[in-house]
């Protein structure tokens, strides 16, 4: 993967950041995009510790206008464009009564929009470039099966999926793969946030969340970052690169397809 370049969103913490720390261990300049400038710099720093070339690049992915200039401040600081890996996501518990407006702008901004949003600015990046690359959008196993009260998280999951398949049909002319991965429950600040909420909702101590989301994971255990983050290293890489349109479940035997 030298002289390879890639943007990972949400990559200042949990998955995002073993995504971007296993890139650039097989050999990606990669540009660390996050919401918080401060925990983007700090991955950044720490990729480039390792002899490796990386920028923070601070955007809210929501924003169309702050996506396209992330992914050019990239392009032109680290000399190309490659790969994009749409990240970042947001997860807030909704009971279907109590979903509002403001909730469900919340989770489609970051989820789909953002989604959109990065599978535009990569397309004008690779022309840019002359060539093509590889564009990697976040699901989650509850893009597959619909999870209990995450409502608004599971239908922007299942519509990232769909997004996938069809920029996959609609980009192979210009030589753009296009993928996705559904990890399960991962050991995350944000998994930890999602038990908080299921628990207190259910009148128990923290951990029961977990305990009940993790009850039928097929491996016995929850996943670690790098679990997730080795498979978007193969998608992000030249094994890759025949296959297109896919969405690739790594939760530990959580969902069977």
């Amino acid at each position: 993967m030298k002289n390879k370049v890639a943007l990972v969103t949400g990559a200042g913490q949990g998955i995002g950041r073993a995504i971007a720390l296993r890139l650039a261990k097989d050999g990606f300049a990669v540009a660390v995009a996050d919401f918080n400038q401060e925990t983007a710099r700090k991955v950044a720093d720490e990729i480039a510790h390792t002899g490796r070339k990386a920028v923070a690049v601070t955007v809210d992915v929501s924003n169309r206008e702050q996506f396209f200039a992330a992914v050019e401040k990239a392009r032109t600081a680290l000399g190309g464009f490659d790969v994009i890996v749409n990240n970042a996501g947001v997860a807030p518990t909704t009971l279907i009564e109590e979903i509002t407006p403001e909730i469900v702008d919340k989770v489609y901004g970051v989820n789909v929009k953002g989604v959109i949003w990065g599978m535009q600015a990569a397309i004008k990046a690779f022309k840019a470039e002359g060539h093509g690359g590889k564009i990697i959008n976040a699901s989650s196993q509850a893009g597959h099966v619909g999870n209990p009260e995450l409502a608004v998280y599971s239908s922007s999951k299942f519509a990232v999926r769909g997004l996938t398949q069809t920029a996959a049909r609609d980009l192979a002319h210009l030589g753009i793969t296009v993928n996705g991965y559904c990890p399960g429950i991962v050991k995350t600040p944000m998994w930890e946030e999602i038990d908080r909420q299921v628990s207190e909702a259910a009148g128990k101590p923290l951990g029961y969340g977990t305990a009940e989301f993790a009850k039928n994971i097929t491996l016995g255990r929850l996943s670690e970052p790098e679990d997730v983050a080795a498979c978007v290293a193969f998608l992000a890489g030249p094994d890759s690169d025949y296959m297109t349109g896919q969405s690739l479940l790594i939760d530990g035997g959580m969902v069977f397809n």
